[in-house]
Protein backbone atom coordinates (compact mmCIF):
# COMPACT_ATOMS: atom_id res chain seq x y z
CA UNK A 1 0.00 0.00 0.00
CA UNK A 2 1.39 3.51 -0.82
CA UNK A 3 2.62 5.26 1.96
CA UNK A 4 3.22 8.97 1.73
CA UNK A 5 5.38 10.81 3.61
CA UNK A 6 4.33 13.16 6.59
CA UNK A 7 5.54 15.99 4.97
CA UNK A 8 2.50 16.19 2.90
CA UNK A 9 0.52 16.96 6.69
CA UNK A 10 2.54 20.07 7.32
CA UNK A 11 2.78 21.44 4.41
CA UNK A 12 -1.61 21.78 3.26
CA UNK A 13 -2.08 24.56 5.66
CA UNK A 14 0.07 26.75 4.06
CA UNK A 15 -0.38 25.80 0.12
CA UNK A 16 -3.58 23.73 -1.42
CA UNK A 17 -0.57 22.03 -3.34
CA UNK A 18 1.71 19.62 -1.80
CA UNK A 19 4.59 17.22 -2.50
CA UNK A 20 4.48 13.35 -1.10
CA UNK A 21 6.46 10.20 -2.34
CA UNK A 22 5.37 6.47 -2.85
CA UNK A 23 6.41 3.49 -1.18
CA UNK A 24 4.67 0.19 -1.96
CA UNK A 25 3.26 -1.53 -5.74
CA UNK A 26 -0.40 -1.08 -4.95
CA UNK A 27 -0.71 1.45 -7.78
CA UNK A 28 1.03 0.06 -10.56
CA UNK A 29 1.23 0.86 -13.47
CA UNK A 30 -0.24 4.06 -12.52
CA UNK A 31 2.60 4.84 -10.09
CA UNK A 32 5.26 3.25 -9.10
CA UNK A 33 7.37 3.03 -6.07
CA UNK A 34 9.57 6.10 -5.26
CA UNK A 35 7.93 8.36 -7.79
CA UNK A 36 6.53 12.06 -6.28
CA UNK A 37 3.67 13.65 -6.56
CA UNK A 38 1.98 17.24 -6.45
CA UNK A 39 -0.82 16.45 -4.27
CA UNK A 40 -4.21 19.44 -4.31
CA UNK A 41 -5.70 19.13 -1.04
CA UNK A 42 -8.94 20.01 -0.43
CA UNK A 43 -10.09 19.50 -4.74
CA UNK A 44 -12.82 18.41 -5.93
CA UNK A 45 -13.10 14.62 -6.30
CA UNK A 46 -14.94 13.12 -8.95
CA UNK A 47 -14.76 8.59 -9.62
CA UNK A 48 -11.83 8.17 -11.02
CA UNK A 49 -9.34 10.58 -9.78
CA UNK A 50 -6.43 9.30 -8.04
CA UNK A 51 -6.53 10.37 -4.24
CA UNK A 52 -4.57 10.89 -1.37
CA UNK A 53 -6.55 9.58 2.04
CA UNK A 54 -6.17 8.76 5.55
CA UNK A 55 -5.93 5.04 5.94
CA UNK A 56 -9.13 4.62 7.73
CA UNK A 57 -7.89 2.29 10.77
CA UNK A 58 -4.81 3.93 10.81
CA UNK A 59 -5.23 7.64 10.47
CA UNK A 60 -1.33 8.21 10.98
CA UNK A 61 -0.94 6.51 7.65
CA UNK A 62 -1.20 8.26 4.61
CA UNK A 63 -1.98 6.01 1.81
CA UNK A 64 -2.95 7.05 -2.73
CA UNK A 65 -5.66 4.97 -4.36
CA UNK A 66 -8.15 6.21 -7.08
CA UNK A 67 -11.64 7.08 -5.92
CA UNK A 68 -13.56 4.42 -8.23
CA UNK A 69 -17.26 5.63 -6.76
CA UNK A 70 -19.45 7.83 -3.95
CA UNK A 71 -21.03 5.45 -1.91
CA UNK A 72 -23.67 5.99 0.65
CA UNK A 73 -20.79 6.96 3.49
CA UNK A 74 -17.80 8.02 1.33
CA UNK A 75 -15.99 6.89 -1.05
CA UNK A 76 -14.86 3.16 -2.54
CA UNK A 77 -11.46 3.20 -3.44
CA UNK A 78 -9.14 0.72 -4.89
CA UNK A 79 -5.03 0.48 -5.83
CA UNK A 80 -4.94 -0.42 -9.73
CA UNK A 81 -2.74 -3.30 -8.56
CA UNK A 82 -5.66 -5.74 -7.89
CA UNK A 83 -3.01 -8.11 -6.53
CA UNK A 84 -1.52 -5.98 -3.92
CA UNK A 85 -4.74 -4.82 -2.13
CA UNK A 86 -4.93 -2.39 0.76
CA UNK A 87 -8.02 -0.58 -0.59
CA UNK A 88 -11.88 -0.98 0.35
CA UNK A 89 -12.38 -4.84 -0.95
CA UNK A 90 -10.37 -4.83 2.58
CA UNK A 91 -11.90 -1.56 4.57
CA UNK A 92 -14.98 -1.12 2.85
CA UNK A 93 -16.17 2.81 2.07
CA UNK A 94 -13.28 5.77 2.93
CA UNK A 95 -15.12 8.47 4.89
CA UNK A 96 -15.15 12.21 2.94
CA UNK A 97 -13.41 13.80 5.73
CA UNK A 98 -10.77 11.40 5.05
CA UNK A 99 -9.57 11.82 1.87
CA UNK A 100 -7.42 15.07 1.47
CA UNK A 101 -6.56 15.35 -1.56
CA UNK A 102 -6.22 14.51 -5.79
CA UNK A 103 -2.97 14.05 -7.54
CA UNK A 104 -2.51 16.07 -10.41
CA UNK A 105 1.19 15.12 -11.34
CA UNK A 106 3.65 12.38 -10.94
CA UNK A 107 7.41 13.03 -11.84
CA UNK A 108 10.54 10.39 -11.28
CA UNK A 109 13.86 11.56 -8.99
CA UNK A 110 16.32 12.44 -10.98
CA UNK A 111 19.06 10.43 -9.50
CA UNK A 112 17.18 7.37 -7.71
CA UNK A 113 18.42 6.13 -4.89
CA UNK A 114 18.17 8.65 -2.15
CA UNK A 115 21.28 10.77 -3.40
CA UNK A 116 22.22 14.41 -1.74
CA UNK A 117 21.94 17.34 -3.68
CA UNK A 118 25.61 18.00 -4.22
CA UNK A 119 25.74 14.44 -5.56
CA UNK A 120 23.04 14.94 -7.81
CA UNK A 121 24.45 18.13 -9.26
CA UNK A 122 27.44 15.95 -9.69
CA UNK A 123 25.70 13.16 -11.89
CA UNK A 124 24.11 16.27 -13.84
CA UNK A 125 26.74 17.50 -15.09
CA UNK A 126 28.65 14.36 -15.94
CA UNK A 127 25.18 13.22 -17.84
CA UNK A 128 24.78 14.33 -21.27
CA UNK A 129 22.10 16.77 -22.42
CA UNK A 130 20.49 14.09 -24.36
CA UNK A 131 20.00 11.87 -21.07
CA UNK A 132 18.64 15.13 -19.20
CA UNK A 133 16.36 15.69 -21.93
CA UNK A 134 15.31 12.16 -22.05
CA UNK A 135 15.15 12.35 -18.21
CA UNK A 136 12.83 15.54 -18.48
CA UNK A 137 10.68 13.99 -21.26
CA UNK A 138 9.88 10.90 -18.89
CA UNK A 139 10.20 12.03 -15.29
CA UNK A 140 7.44 14.32 -15.21
CA UNK A 141 3.50 13.23 -16.24
CA UNK A 142 0.33 14.17 -15.41
CA UNK A 143 -1.59 11.78 -13.44
CA UNK A 144 -4.83 10.58 -15.18
CA UNK A 145 -8.15 10.30 -14.35
CA UNK A 146 -9.72 6.90 -15.10
CA UNK A 147 -13.65 7.64 -15.71
CA UNK A 148 -14.37 3.84 -16.18
CA UNK A 149 -13.12 2.84 -12.85
CA UNK A 150 -16.78 2.14 -12.20
CA UNK A 151 -17.52 -0.08 -14.90
CA UNK A 152 -14.06 -2.00 -13.85
CA UNK A 153 -15.49 -2.35 -10.26
CA UNK A 154 -18.88 -3.27 -11.46
CA UNK A 155 -17.08 -6.21 -13.76
CA UNK A 156 -15.26 -7.20 -10.42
Amino acid sequence: MPELSQETERGKALLPFGAAEVTGPSMVPTLKHGDRLVVQYGARIRAGDVVVLRHPFQQDLLVVKRATERREGGWWVLGDNAYAGGDSTDYGTVPEELVLGKVWFRYRPWAPGGRSGRQRSVLAAVRSPLAAVRWAWGAARPVPADRSASRRLRAR
